[in-house]
């Protein structure tokens, strides 16, 4: 079953996030409509945030930060992440992500 907040793409996943900047803790917070919604603790100057979020993503799905790309909301709350890969598949990316939130 595939999440509106996650999706197949050509060569891996699409993942739509809203991320909340200056959280004390990084975290997934649980899907709100259709994104993922995630506290970062980064304060979101000088991209900060969006190095956060591409490192947090890239810990937690298992690939490296070179494999994920903000390809849309770079300077937005909410964020068009690509992945690349494979082998992950968005209900995989659900599982993991969504492990804190369950």
């Amino acid at each position: 079953m595939e999440q509106a907040w996650c999706s197949a793409q050509p060569r891996g996943i699409r993942l739509a996030v809203q991320i909340t900047p200056n959280a004390k803790k990084t975290e997934v917070i649980g899907v709100l409509g259709d994104s993922l919604k995630l506290k970062l603790q980064a304060q979101p100057i000088e991209g900060r945030a969006n190095e956060a979020l591409i490192k947090y993503l890239s810990g937690e799905l298992g690939v490296p930060k070179s494999a994920l790309t903000i390809t849309h909301g770079l300077t937005s709350k909410r964020k068009l992440v690509e992945v690349v890969s494979a082998t992950l598949t968005p209900e995989q990316a659900a599982r993991i992500l969504l492990k804190q939130s369950n």
